[in-house]
Order: C-alpha cells, then structure tokens, then sequence
C-alpha cells in the first residue's frame, strides 16, 4: 500500500500552471513544498523534512485560490518516484507526494494571527492591540513616523 499523510507549513505559495490539451480542455497542477517537523529534535531545534507535493485538478484549484506560505495543512497522498536527465546529461531522480486531498490544520484566526505576528516582527512593531482591535502605539513613538501624518 502506497499512502502518506502529512502535517506541515508551506514554505512558499503554491507554483500553479494551468495548461490546455489538445481537446481544449484545461489542466491545471500545483506543485508546493511542505516543512514537516520531526518528532525529535536536533541541538539546534526542531528537525524537519521538507516535502515535494504535487496536486492536480480541484485540490489544485484549491491550492490556487486558499493556500498561501506558511499556512498549516493536513495532506494525504501517495508518493511517487520519477527521473529525468537535465541538461548536464546527469540523470536526476525526484520524490514527490501526489496530493488526494487536503485540508487546513489550523482555523483561520490562528493563521492571520501568526502571520500578523511575523509581519509585526519583521517591521519591528511591539504594540499590542486594544480589544476594539486598534494597535496601542508607544508614547515614544515619533509622529512623523506614522503613515497617516
């Protein structure tokens, strides 16, 4: 039996290509790649492994239109191997997951709110918001800093 199922981040947003046949229909796939923690953790943190996915039609419709980095899905799928030559005439060989169905692990809050808390990180904003859902901003703040002066 041929079956995985996997719990991880994506590391970046889905690549998605639409493609049409030759009897005019179209195709279209999603290729992703998942950040799955071990469950041991090395001197330096946790471990993961960092897992080739690949969808086709509605889960990838799916991918295209929900999935962004760093959201925090369930996938289940089989793996398959494959090889091809690149252009150095060296024979590569790929794994991959295809994907047969997948869904969100984490509502939706809680990924805006690890988004919003990396966003805040990565601008290097601190404050904290009031229950109305306005950010407090510090008294040593300067004014001109603010966009909306």
């Amino acid at each position: 039996m041929n079956k995985v199922i996997l719990i991880g981040r994506l590391t970046r947003d889905p690549d998605v290509r639409w493609s049409t046949r030759q009897d005019g229909t179209q195709t279209v796939s999603a290729r992703f790649t998942l950040a799955v923690d071990r469950r041991v953790k090395t001197e330096g943190g946790q471990a993961a492994d960092f897992v080739g996915c690949v969808a086709f039609g509605k889960i990838a419709e799916f991918a295209d239109k929900y999935l962004r980095q760093g959201i925090k899905i369930v996938v289940e799928g089989r793996i398959q191997t494959g090889s091809y030559t690149n252009r150095e005439g060296q024979k590569v060989y790929t794994t991959d997951v295809v994907v047969e169905s997948a869904e969100f692990s984490e509502s939706k809050s809680a990924n805006e709110g690890r988004r919003e808390a990396a966003g805040q990180q990565a601008a290097g904003q601190t404050g904290q918001r009031d229950a109305d859902g306005f950010m407090r901003i510090p008294d040593d703040v300067d004014d001109a800093g603010l966009p909306f002066n």
